[in-house]
């Protein structure tokens, strides 16, 4: 099997900025694991059914070749996503996920594209999905109450929350001299990316010499035969144990996806098609028009009412990127699956929760919060916390600097040992 070399580094980091804000740097710690398990939402192609239907046998290699001369980019139907990471609550009881979210209620917080996107990082959602080649694509996401959708039509994109009956506005400029529309950069890639053999191919860009990858078996999904392809890390520090990938027998496309921790019991991440058609979708599903009284905000304008929310200097309604200029650069060590991401601090070290004040959301609590969270630990580095979900864990010396990667507690330290 061909081997690809690994992908060093993680989408959203560009390691640029300076430690200038003090706060950014203390919050870092929870809204860093939070928003790297996150990402790995964008792992996410889809699943569900049963059944283990008769095909010809195939090797991985010509399944994987299979996966990538697929060339199908018409598509609709359901998902079902459920998210099991084991993200921390932040102060003031709100979810890991869900403080990333960058603002609530009608001020177009609510209908932000990259809140949304952090809601998947938790709990059991459902989805209805609809693509018609690269510049049309649908994702709603159907809860008891609302419902939320994002539609990406040619330069427009559109996200509508009808809870609020909010609707978020964002146009994206024309590219090149040819007049070639193309959609915004700024919207998360998880919801920008509706087809699954996009996200498919992000979890085989490790299958290089740190992974074992073979055919383990068939199923049936979403009425449709598929073979399953295994993935499993060769490397011991991994905290994922293995990711089954369901794949159409007939057109190569991932229809189920199971990423499940090395730690064992349920999978992490476990999101699939319950229903799919591979028909052209009807050109009004990506057409969109505010509902009357909606309250429509464009896209800079629901940042800078997310920035007014949390607060000029807080972490709270930035995306990675933003977050990770704040503290420093970023460096990542390693390969493959056990590849750690490193941020400098600024040597402020961790909050003591010392002369921050006692109000809510000040330094205390911050302090308060890490230390009910992460675990001692010491090396030749000094001292620091870990802190854990069930795939990505984090270091925080005392100095302020920050390993972050799927890989467990003493490959971090061993990666701080070495940096010292």
């Amino acid at each position: 099997m061909p081997r690809k070399e690994p992908t060093e580094g993680t989408d959203g980091w560009d390691g640029e900025g300076s430690p200038r804000r003090r706060k950014a740097v203390r919050y870092a710690v929870p809204v860093a694991v939070a928003g790297l398990a996150a990402a790995t939402i964008g792992l996410v192609p889809a699943f569900a059914g049963s059944g283990s239907p008769d095909l010809p046998k195939i090797s991985a290699q010509d399944l994987i070749a299979k996966m990538a001369k697929s060339d199908v980019q018409q598509l609709s139907g359901t998902v079902r996503a459920s998210a099991d990471l084991g993200l921390p609550s932040l102060p003031g009881g709100a979810g890991g996920a869900g403080a990333l979210g960058g603002g609530k209620g009608g001020d177009g917080g609510s209908a932000d594209p990259q809140s949304k996107l952090m809601q998947l990082a938790s709990g059991a959602h459902t989805l209805r999905v609809a693509a018609d080649g690269p510049d049309k694509q649908r994702v709603s996401i159907v809860d008891k109450a609302a419902e939320y959708s994002l539609v990406h039509n040619g330069n427009e994109v559109w996200g509508y929350d009808s809870g609020s009956n909010t609707a978020f506005h964002h146009t994206a400029p024309e590219a090149g001299k040819h007049g070639k529309q193309q959609a915004p950069k700024d919207l998360p890639k998880g919801l920008q990316n509706a087809t699954p053999q996009d996200l498919a191919k992000q979890a085989l860009q490790a299958a290089g010499d740190t992974t074992s990858v073979t055919v383990d078996g068939t199923a049936k999904v979403a009425g449709r035969d598929a073979y399953q392809l295994l993935i499993k890390p060769k490397q011991t520090a991994s905290t994922v144990g293995s990711i089954r990938i369901a794949v159409d027998a007939a057109n190569g496309v991932p229809l189920k996806f199971t990423l499940t921790p090395k730690s064992g019991g349920a999978a992490a991440i476990d999101v699939g098609f319950t229903s799919v058609d591979f028909a052209k979708p009807a050109a009004s599903t990506f057409a969109f028009t505010p509902p009357k009284g909606a309250k429509v905000v464009k896209g800079d304008e629901a940042g800078a009412t997310a920035q007014r929310e949390h607060g000029k200097d807080g972490a709270h309604g930035k995306d990675m990127k933003a977050v990770t200029k704040d503290i420093g650069g970023l460096n990542v060590l390693g390969k493959g699956w056990t590849s750690i991401a490193t941020i400098k601090g600024d040597g402020s070290g961790l909050p003591s929760g010392k002369g921050e004040g006692k109000g809510k959301g000040s330094g205390g609590d911050a302090a308060a919060f890490l230390d009910s969270i992460g675990d001692k630990v010491h090396g030749s580095f000094g001292s620091g916390r870990v802190f854990s979900t069930r795939l990505v864990n984090a270091l925080v010396t005392d100095n302020g600097t920050l390993y972050v990667g799927a890989v467990d507690k003493q490959a971090l330290i061993d990666a701080a040992n070495a940096a010292k």
